[in-house]
């Protein structure tokens, strides 16, 4: 049977069992997955778990680090052979159930565009995964049953993956390659692929004055937000376009009362990078500013003294051979459908970050959509809420499932 025989025997099965698919979509949009809504996450995960049941898989949970989280679901089914093939998505998504609810943010089909929350990010991902396995068992039985296939999904991606990503390298670690499904743009006849991401770092910034009384004892106060705006001010300066290093002072606070010069400021900063050796200058520009004291009081009794916690640290996802290999078999299947595949860096984590180093990933292989993050919606249109195109799933389903035979038979 020839590749375009194949293809649109895919094609034709994919697009024959489409409500299917959107209706497994709709339940778990329906499902509040909150990453603090453990309760939500795990139902998610068990409505996922029960899904692939149908395609021969069976399913772990697996606890998160944090407590508080859900379950981290591993879903696998054996092959007959030594060849694996990982599939990534996540269960957790950014809105709290309140949030849904006073936005009005759920499952809504107007045809060209399905909005709710997770409907690209990454529900709609989840989804794409059945799809291109239930054609490949039902259209190429023996190469899905020769391979092996793991399916990870974590619980709290939106939060921290450290710990999924030691999982998927637990499960990974002789794959041909991990295949990540967060949202990817298609249109008409052009798609992209994620092949590189930025990696992030977060600190916690602390200035410590001296408190004094604003009106009778202003000179012997140490303003510890005057210290702080300074810092701010070097911490900006160190955003380089050029070299696609980004610093943003998201969060500030300092202070009590007016007339008490403030003793305490503190701030959060995240760094972002796509290459590690400019992000390892970021982290040590960032850690050279602790000990930084360059505001005093007025009688020159007492200096403010800056303190630099690194709260977390995630390295780059730079463009890599393995990545890139992948992204010639992808550009492949893309000719042979009539599309031409386009790599993308992303300045958004993914799971990737965690084990790109070790199995080779790509990313960015989920359905079209967009305004990810949002359940804002206005009446003028400046606001939209999240939402994915119905019409982006067949080709990415035919698209992945083209380049994974050509991958599996290399």
């Amino acid at each position: 049977m020839t590749q375009s025989n194949i293809q649109d025997q895919i094609r034709a099965y994919l697009e024959e069992n489409l409500p299917a698919y959107l209706d497994l979509l709709r339940q778990m949009v329906g499902i509040n997955s909150f990453t603090a809504n453990a309760v939500g996450v795990d139902q998610l995960g068990e409505l996922t778990a029960v899904a692939f049941t149908a395609l021969g898989f069976t399913a772990v949970f697996v606890p998160s680090a944090n407590p508080n989280f859900g379950r981290h679901l591993v879903l696998h089914k054996p092959g007959k052979s030594v060849k694996q093939i990982g599939l990534v998505s996540h269960l957790d998504t950014v809105f709290p159930p309140d949030e849904e609810i006073r936005h009005n943010f759920a499952w809504r089909d107007e045809g060209a565009r399905i909005y709710g929350p997770g409907t690209v990010d990454i529900k709609g991902g989840t989804v794409l995964i059945y799809m291109m396995l239930d054609a490949l068992r039902a259209i190429s039985p023996d190469i899905y049953d020769d391979t092996t296939w793991t399916i990870l999904l974590d619980a709290s991606e939106e939060t921290n993956g450290a710990d999924f990503g030691q999982l998927c390298i637990d499960h990974l670690k002789n794959a041909l390659a991990c295949l990540i499904f967060e949202g990817g743009y298609l249109e008409k006849d052009r798609a992209k692929v994620v092949v590189a991401r930025k990696g992030m770092a977060v600190y916690h910034l602390e200035t410590e004055g001296r408190a004094s009384h604003a009106g009778s004892a202003h000179e012997q106060g140490a303003n510890a937000i005057v210290q702080m705006a300074d810092v701010i001010q070097r911490v900006a300066a160190m955003t380089d376009y050029g070299r696609n290093l980004t610093f943003n002072v998201g969060v500030v606070h300092g202070g009590t009362v007016t007339n008490r010069v403030p003793h305490q400021a503190t701030a959060g900063v995240e760094m972002r990078a796509f290459s590690p050796e400019v992000y390892d200058e970021g982290v040590a520009g960032m850690l050279a500013l602790n000990g930084l004291a360059d505001v005093a009081s007025a009688d020159g009794a007492f200096a403010c003294r800056v303190t630099v916690r690194q709260t977390r640290k995630t390295q780059p996802w730079p463009r890599n051979p393995a990545t890139d290999n992948l992204l010639a078999i992808w550009q492949a299947a893309g000719e042979s459908l009539g599309i031409q595949v386009e790599p993308e860096e992303r300045g958004g984590l993914s799971d990737g970050n965690y084990f790109w180093h070790l199995v080779p990933s790509l990313d960015g292989l989920g359905v079209s959509g967009g305004n990810s993050h949002c359940s804002e919606q206005s009446a003028d249109g400046s606001k939209e809420q999240e939402y994915c195109q119905p019409a982006s799933f067949v080709p990415k389903a035919l698209l992945n499932v083209t380049a994974v035979l050509s991958l599996l038979q290399q």
